[in-house]
């Protein structure tokens, strides 16, 4: 007998046949469409920084023209003075006749190791800060503590019949020191020299 001639891809397993087993093979997978466009331009990355920016630009603006964002917080001197001229431990000045542009922003009188400290921080007419200290601590432990143990006398100065000494402090800083029997008085801070004087000459 005739032998029998096989179908045409009965031994491949049939057209798209890729193991011969007679199953077809899953297509390739394509490539999403869509992956390109998950990547973010510039120009979509920068609108979304600007939505996100122009809420916190206006909230600043309402924090500073409205409640005040950009002012010190100042504070009573009176009760500080009060306590430390209670305490008679040494005589206590206070500035007269400051300008309306100076901003008292600290005052404490406390006890410590060898005396007793007032001190008062002011913000100047030119934003700098200046510091006023009255003590009895010894100024030879009071001035190293306060200035740096560097800090030497740069020669006197007169300011409302009373003789202080120009003293460096730390970083740019700059001091006023008047030496009393009872009491040493720091005018210390990064404010320029004329406004350290005008602090100093006011006090009473």
């Amino acid at each position: 007998p005739r032998p029998s001639a096989a179908r045409p891809g009965a031994a491949a397993g049939g057209p798209g046949d890729a193991t011969g087993t007679g199953e077809r093979s899953a297509p390739p997978p394509r490539v999403a469409a869509a992956a390109t466009k998950a990547e973010r331009s510039p120009k979509d990355m920068a609108i979304s920084l600007l939505v996100l920016l122009i809420p916190i630009a206006l909230l600043l603006a309402f924090y500073r023209g409205f409640l005040g964002g950009d002012q010190a917080t100042t504070v009573d001197a009176a009760p500080a003075i009060e306590q430390a001229r209670s305490a008679n431990t040494f005589p206590v000045s206070e500035p007269q006749g400051l300008g309306s542009g100076w901003r008292t922003v600290s005052a404490r009188y406390q006890t410590v190791e060898g005396g007793a400290n007032l001190r008062i921080g002011y913000l100047t007419p030119e934003g700098r800060g200046v510091q006023l200290l009255q003590s009895n601590v010894p100024a030879e432990k009071l001035l190293p503590a306060e200035l740096t143990d560097q800090s030497q006398p740069q020669g006197p100065t007169e300011l409302a019949g009373r003789t202080w000494q120009r003293y460096t402090a730390r970083g740019n800083q700059q001091a006023l020191v008047l030496l009393e029997p009872a009491r040493t008085v720091l005018v210390v801070g990064d404010a320029r020299d004329n406004e350290l004087r005008e602090l100093a000459g006011a006090l009473r």
